[in-house]
């Protein structure tokens, strides 16, 4: 049920000894994922929580317990190498939350990692969730999910928390939520989920949540128009934000006529999608466009 991640996602947290990392460990664990492991140099032998142990370096982590995700509480000066180490040590997925790496630095790392058997979630994103499966890998926060059959994907943390609760309280289940992250160098775009949502057997409709800068959304509408084949919703925010000025995330800011939200909607309403008008409209809209598919009663 879902993508990415479920029941036998074996979690490793880098940087779980630590505020953040220990803070948000403990809340994955109590939703019921699998962490089987944490890294933190010179914790190596000790134990989180009384039974996750702790090790040196990833590589002896993924040797020890067969962890096959990790999730990245680690500091912006050493989260690139954190993301390095777990793609050196063969994990497959990786979801990075910290925020503030700066931009050559990501640049460095995504080139590193880009020929490898790999797949980076963020940075700079609340991570991932599969309400069904009971797995959550980041920050999300786990009461407001229903397990159900609407995918959820988001530039924006915050946002995609007020998705999901909107759908929720309209009964809307979701079968994953993925949060992307808002930084201008990313590993996961829009086209890369919308792709694995398409393929789920689980996931009905998908509500899509972009921000103004870059183009990402325009690549997404593109998709969108010539290969899904689901239902789509879709919001961008930062209408009135101002040319030239950085709103919050660092690839939020309108640098040409492509990166304003009215491009943006203009391409994914040609493209089919139902355009959400307002983040107070996100479960109206969904449950509307459900309705019309005949999706919902």
């Amino acid at each position: 049920m879902g993508i990415l991640v479920d029941e036998n996602t074996r979690v490793l947290v880098q940087g779980i000894t630590g505020r953040e990392g220990s803070f948000h460990a403990r809340a994955c664990m109590a939703y019921g994922t699998n962490v089987v492991a944490g890294v933190t140099p010179g914790r190596g032998g000790t134990t989180f929580e009384d039974k996750v142990p702790v090790f040196d370096s990833v590589e002896e982590a993924v040797a020890q317990t067969q962890a096959n995700m990790a999730l990245i509480f680690v500091p912006p000066a050493f989260a690139p190498d954190a993301i390095a180490e777990s793609a050196d040590a063969g994990i497959p997925l990786i979801a990075c939350i910290t925020e503030g790496i700066p931009v050559h630095d990501m640049v460095k790392i995504y080139r590193y990692i880009e020929h490898k058997p790999v797949r980076l979630i963020g940075p700079n994103c609340p991570g991932l969730i599969n309400p069904g499966a009971k797995c959550k890998i980041g920050i999300m926060p786990g009461a407001i999910h229903l397990p159900g059959r609407v995918g959820v994907l988001s530039r924006s943390g915050t946002l995609t928390y007020e998705a999901v609760g909107q759908l929720t309280a309209l009964g809307l289940g979701q079968s994953s939520c993925v949060g992307i992250g808002g930084d201008q160098i990313i590993g996961t775009n829009f086209v890369d989920v919308l792709e694995l949502f398409d393929a789920d057997p689980d996931t009905d409709a998908v509500v899509m949540i972009g921000e103004i800068g870059g183009t990402m959304e325009q690549e997404a509408a593109a998709f969108i128009k010539s290969n899904f084949s689901k239902p789509v919703a879709a919001l961008v925010v930062g209408a009135s934000a101002p040319p030239g000025k950085r709103m919050g995330h660092a690839g939020a800011i309108i640098t040409g006529e492509s990166a304003t939200a009215e491009f943006k909607l203009a391409a994914l309403k040609d493209a089919g999608a139902w355009i959400i008008p307002t983040p107070a409209d996100i479960g109206t809209t969904a449950q509307e466009m459900l309705k019309s598919n005949g999706q919902l009663t």
